[in-house]
């Protein structure tokens, strides 16, 4: 799978981690930035991350920050992105299964290391459920 990854300065530490996984997971990974931990605006580098997610040049994409918050709004203001703010398990699985989401979001001053790498892999493997959430997903498209 093709993804795009982003990051502000607060969630670089555990954006070049994600990339380590996503490689020897298999995937192939493209890094919107930013490149270090100085100080920066995350819409320069959530928002080409999603658009290339909307544009279907990625398959899926995942933002990080210091909360995800700010993430997860810059990339869902990108019409066919439905980016979901998650921090456990339940939450990565729900998004895909209930909510087909295709790009993920999650903030580095909120969760361990490794309930990331867990939401992560989660999130990859969970297909959507399709049927009545397939309408639903269908509204928010349009």
């Amino acid at each position: 799978m093709k993804i795009a990854i982003a990051s502000d300065h607060a969630g670089y530490a555990y954006k070049e981690e994600i990339k380590k996984l996503l490689r020897e997971a298999g995937h192939e990974v493209r890094d919107f930035g930013t490149h270090s931990e100085e100080a920066c605006d995350y819409p320069l580098f959530c928002r080409p991350a999603a658009l290339a997610v909307a544009r279907g040049e990625c398959e899926r994409g995942i933002v990080l920050g210091g909360s995800g918050n700010g993430e997860a709004m810059a990339a869902n203001r990108v019409k066919g992105v439905r980016c979901a703010l998650c921090w456990n398990a339940v939450t990565a699985r729900l998004a895909r299964e209930h909510n087909d989401a295709n790009m993920l979001s999650l903030g580095q001053r909120m969760i361990e290391l490794e309930t990331a790498r867990e939401i992560v892999k989660i999130w990859l493997a969970t297909p959507f459920a399709g049927g009545r959430h397939a309408r639903r997903i269908a509204l928010l498209d349009r």
